[in-house]
C-alpha cells in the first residue's frame, strides 16, 4: 500500500556549482528532487519476479532536461527561470520507479540494468507530460506517460497502460508549483507501481 507523504520540497545546496554557474554567465537556480510516494506494505508474497529492469523513459527535446516546464498555452513552452530539478525529467521519473518498485518483496531486483545478460521483465514507458499549465491565477501541474511491461526472454507484451495526474497549484510561483508536481509525481508513481504489481500477479490489498 502506497501513501502520500507531507509534502516537503528538498532543496539541494549547490553553492560551488551555483558560483561556477555565475561565473559562467548563467543564472543561479535553486535544485530541487522530487520524492516517491511511502510504501507502508510491501510484503505480498506469491510468485516472485527475479528481475525487473526500468528502462530510461523516452520524450520528446523539451522536457528530455532538467528545467522545469511551465505552459502558457498549449502551444507555448517557457521554464521557471529560478529552479531546475536535480536530474533531467526521465531520469527523475525512472529514479522513483525504481526506488518504489524496489521497496517490494515481490521482485528479486529492481533497476535501471539487469544483473545479468538480461531482465525478467522491462518497463517502456514514454511520458506525455511533465509540466505545469497556467490558469487564471494559478496553474495546472499535468503529467502523463505510457508505459509497456515486457518479457525479455521473447519480447512478449505483457500489459500496456497510461497513467496520468493532476494537481492544483495556487500560483505560479516556484513555492507554491513544486509541492504541487511533487503530489502529482506521487499520485502517478503510485498508480504506475499498483498497474505493475498488478500485472505479475500481485494482489496489493494481500500486501502487509
Amino acid at each position: 500500500m502506497i501513501r502520500s507523504a507531507l509534502l516537503v520540497p528538498l532543496i539541494l545546496s549547490l553553492s560551488g556549482c551555483g558560483a561556477l554557474k555565475a561565473l559562467e554567465g548563467e543564472p543561479n537556480r535553486d535544485v530541487f528532487e522530487l520524492r516517491a510516494p511511502t510504501v507502508t506494505a510491501n510484503r505480498c508474497g506469491g510468485t516472485r519476479v527475479q528481475d525487473l529492469v526500468i528502462e530510461l523513459p523516452k520524450t520528446r527535446g523539451t522536457l528530455d532536461t532538467e528545467r522545469i516546464m511551465i505552459r502558457p498555452s498549449v502551444l507555448q513552452t517557457q521554464y521557471l527561470p529560478d529552479a531546475i530539478w536535480g536530474d533531467p525529467v526521465p531520469a527523475t521519473l525512472q529514479r522513483l520507479l525504481v526506488e518504489t518498485l524496489g521497496s517490494y518483496d515481490t521482485f528479486a531486483h529492481v533497476g535501471r540494468a539487469p544483473l545479468g545478460v538480461s531482465g525478467d521483465l522491462a518497463m517502456i514507458s514514454e511520458i506525455g507530460e511533465f509540466n505545469a499549465q497556467t490558469s487564471g491565477e494559478g496553474a495546472v501541474i499535468r503529467l502523463s506517460v505510457d508505459a509497456q511491461l515486457v518479457r525479455e526472454m521473447d519480447a512478449t507484451i505483457v500489459g500496456r497502460g497510461r497513467f496520468s495526474a493532476t494537481t492544483q497549484a495556487p500560483s505560479t510561483r516556484t513555492a507554491d508549483l513544486i509541492p504541487a508536481f511533487d503530489a502529482a509525481a506521487q499520485e502517478l508513481v503510485a498508480e504506475m507501481t499498483a498497474w505493475t504489481l498488478g500485472r505479475v500477479g500481485v494482489n496489493t490489498g494481500s500486501c502487509r
